[in-house]
């Protein structure tokens, strides 16, 4: 199955109230062309990202410059519903997978995000009360509507996802992946999602910054003998992966988007994986 992005960077929005120099909507729509010019054209939202403020932002910023929603792919995701926004009794934060819900959500991204359809469309968090076949029939309807092009998910194992990938397609997986979080690299995740045609996307590559300072001594001696930064080389590791995992970047600094496009062309040796996975993981392989 051909991958549904083929860029090595997606732009998360998840903090965009975070950045005060991005506050209008004009200075959202130069950033996003900024990005575009340099290929970086998939945004990653979610409904729950500012309680739906991050996607009324960027709508706002879209519908300056209308043109521009046909080079973008624009993702969204849902069935995480925050504590405040539930409207029962109990007041507590829990998954809503079923289908009135999600197609309400839906529904309420493309008015905010000033659009008629969403690229890419993923679960994002797997519901333990999930019916299986009532949310595939939901997907495939929200398919075959246009209002959505594509469906994935979110934070999935394979005992999540398997059932699910038989009844509909899913084109993504969006797991935590980085030096940090090497769970799905050594436990074969990586290569059964390759093998049934799940593109990865990696949400925290550069886990926050939040590296053992083992690692970043590691990262800062790889870093020094390419020439590149500590942040480059540890996006580049990740990748090296099975399947080239497409990393959503937490910034929305300029020089931090710049570095790392550069990164998508740095090729680290085979040695140096190991040598930083290892770095990380506090011991050698078996």
């Amino acid at each position: 199955m051909t991958a549904v992005l083929n860029q090595p960077l997606a732009i998360g929005m998840m903090r965009l109230a975070d950045y005060p120099e991005l506050a209008t909507a004009q200075q959202l729509l130069g950033l996003v062309l900024r990005c575009a010019e340099q290929g970086v054209t998939t945004f990653d939202h979610a409904d729950i990202y500012g309680a739906g403020q991050c996607e009324a932002k960027f709508g706002e910023a879209l519908a300056i410059k209308p043109s521009v929603r046909s080079q973008l792919t624009l993702i969204s995701k849902a069935d995480i519903v925050a504590r405040d926004a539930d409207d029962s009794p109990w007041q507590v934060k829990h998954y809503n997978s079923s289908a009135e819900y999600l197609v309400q959500q839906v529904d309420a991204s493309l008015r905010r995000l000033r659009t008629d359809y969403l690229d890419g469309f993923l679960l994002h968090r797997p519901d333990p009360l999930m019916r299986v076949d009532e949310l595939a029939d939901v997907l495939q309807g929200l398919i075959a509507s246009g209002k959505v092009r594509w469906v994935g998910v979110s934070n999935f194992a394979p005992a999540h996802w398997s059932a699910l990938a038989a009844a509909v397609p899913l084109r993504c997986n969006q797991i935590e992946l980085s030096l940090a979080a090497q769970a799905a690299v050594w436990d074969g995740q990586l290569q059964h999602m390759a093998a049934k045609g799940i593109q990865v996307m990696a949400w925290s590559p550069l886990a926050g910054g939040r590296f053992s300072s083992n690692l970043k001594q590691a990262l800062q001696a790889v870093a020094e003998a390419h020439g590149a930064t500590v942040e480059q080389i540890a996006l580049a590791w990740v990748r090296a992966l099975p399947g080239a995992p497409v990393c959503v970047l937490g910034s929305l600094r300029w020089q931090r988007i710049s570095d790392a496009v550069s990164a998508s062309a740095l090729c680290l040796s085979r040695q140096e994986w190991f040598y930083l996975a290892e770095a990380a993981r506090g011991h050698a392989v078996a």
